[in-house]
């Protein structure tokens, strides 16, 4: 199950132009008894996320959940320690059912700040860490910050965008998928 945000919702795009849909072909090809729910809402922050994902558990009942979660609450500038708590929760009900993660890490344009930018992409690592979970590094390396490479917003890519999320999701996807 891919649990996110716009980035994970093809916003601005085809929704079979987005990362979720390469995903899904790479799966039937490699590992064909593995499917796809993607329940990514465009917007969604880490509150949002942490409401809605018992329901999602329930209805979707995944045996991996992909978390990519947190820009939105970075870009509003949320307090962390709310983030934080957001994502420990979350990470907390998966592990209680027991259902494997890979947090996607998400970091902030260097314009919010040293202080905030550093503390909020370490976030990420440390919840991995003490959760036990796969860490994702910055999926949107290569593309974030190129402006070819994303809508007008300056914010979401664009599809030809697309394959190069994938390409840094998938050799981390793999192994994952190769462990369980």
């Amino acid at each position: 199950m891919v649990f996110g945000d716009s980035l994970s919702a093809a916003y601005g795009l085809e929704i079979d132009q987005g990362w979720v849909t390469l995903l899904k072909s790479k799966l039937r090809e490699n590992y064909p008894q593995w499917q796809v729910s993607n329940v990514s809402i465009s917007g969604e922050t880490s509150s949002g996320g942490l409401a809605r994902l018992p329901a999602a558990l329930d209805r979707h009942q995944p045996d991996l959940v992909l978390l990519e979660l947190g820009a939105n609450d970075g870009l509003r500038g949320t307090p962390l320690k709310a983030i934080r708590n957001n994502f420990q929760q979350m990470l907390a009900l998966l592990k209680e059912r027991k259902i494997p993660v890979v947090l996607f890490e998400m970091q902030m344009p260097p314009n919010y700040g040293p202080a905030y930018t550093q503390r909020f992409n370490k976030i990420y690592h440390d919840l991995a860490k003490e959760y036990d979970v796969q860490l994702l590094p910055f999926f949107l390396d290569g593309v974030a910050g190129m402006e070819k490479l994303n809508q007008p917003d300056g914010i979401h890519p664009t599809a030809e965008a697309q394959p190069m999320l994938f390409a840094n999701i998938w050799p981390v996807l793999d192994k994952t998928l190769k462990s369980l």
